[in-house]
């Protein structure tokens, strides 16, 4: 296991997807449906039809003006090429027998979620306001780390929900922790809020919890989001021009591709600056 101390690399950066080092598994695994985000329909288990022989995208440049806005959006966390190399032992879904291809395609969901846990559980680490839990958060780490190494056979019993709901009590005292000491006065509680198309242009989000809000093209032009939590919020389509997200956390680049903004958004550290937005204005 990692050694998590402060001079080490970000643990982050081995949860992000190298498409090399995949077979695929993204446009083959998951289904989606003709909307806004797809322009055809596809079934799981059935690859893209964009998707060549190499295991490349043959549209990758192209996917937003042909319609395949999702495919921008969505991150594997670096599942695909645990899975593609590691759990399977670089064998592809179409060298195996159709069996072994489906077990693939279950098993890279389930990883996947694990590495999200990953994800965060390695932020926690690294904010120190969260000190008191952060015993709890390397247990959880380790045990995470350790379901993640587990054989297909293993991974397509487990019970991700459970883990998950485990992993959530201590993120949740993480953020109780973070967002006390985030400016003064009362913080906002948004968890889980219905604020598709809301207009907070400017508003005062510091230290507020957006847990599971839906920010479904909303509004938030130049507010201040520092230090608020945005575990699993919804940010597709949200208009975070000018925005000031320092300082904010539990915020995935998945999140960040689905929303909008600018050269003016701030940003913390641990995500990139999406490049459509340069042509956004």
């Amino acid at each position: 296991m990692r050694d998590h101390g402060t001079t080490d690399p970000d643990p982050r950066l081995e949860l992000r997807a190298d498409c090399g080092q995949c077979f695929g598994l993204c446009c083959v695994a998951l289904p989606f449906a003709r909307s806004a985000d797809f322009a055809i329909d596809k079934d799981a288990g059935r690859p893209c039809p964009n998707l060549e022989s190499d295991f490349r995208c043959g549209i990758h440049t192209r996917l937003r003006e042909t319609g395949f806005t999702g495919c921008t959006v969505y991150d594997c966390f670096g599942a695909g090429q645990r899975v593609s190399q590691v759990t399977f032992g670089g064998v592809d879904w179409h060298s195996g027998t159709p069996e072994r291809a489906r077990q693939m395609f279950d098993v890279f969901p389930v990883v996947r979620a694990l590495h999200e846990l990953l994800w965060y559980l390695n932020e926690a680490l690294t904010l120190p306001a969260a000190r008191p839990v952060h015993d709890d958060v390397r247990r959880l780490l380790a045990t995470t780390e350790r379901l993640a190494r587990q054989t297909p056979e293993e991974l397509g019993e487990l019970d991700v929900g459970a883990h998950r709901q485990e992993v959530n009590e201590v993120l949740l005292r993480t953020s109780e922790l973070v967002r006390a000491g985030v400016g003064r006065g009362r913080k906002k509680d948004r968890r889980g809020a219905d604020l598709m198309g809301a207009r907070l242009k400017g508003a005062d989000l510091r230290g507020a919890s957006l847990r599971g809000a839906y920010l479904i093209a909303a509004d938030l032009t130049g507010a201040d989001l520092r230090g608020a939590d945005l575990i699993g919020a919804d940010l597709r389509d949200t208009d975070l021009t000018d925005a000031d997200l320092t300082g904010a956390f539990f915020l995935t680049q998945p999140q960040l591709n689905a929303a909008r903004g600018s050269a003016g958004t701030r940003l913390p550290e641990s995500v990139e600056r999406p490049g459509h937005w340069t042509s956004q204005g």
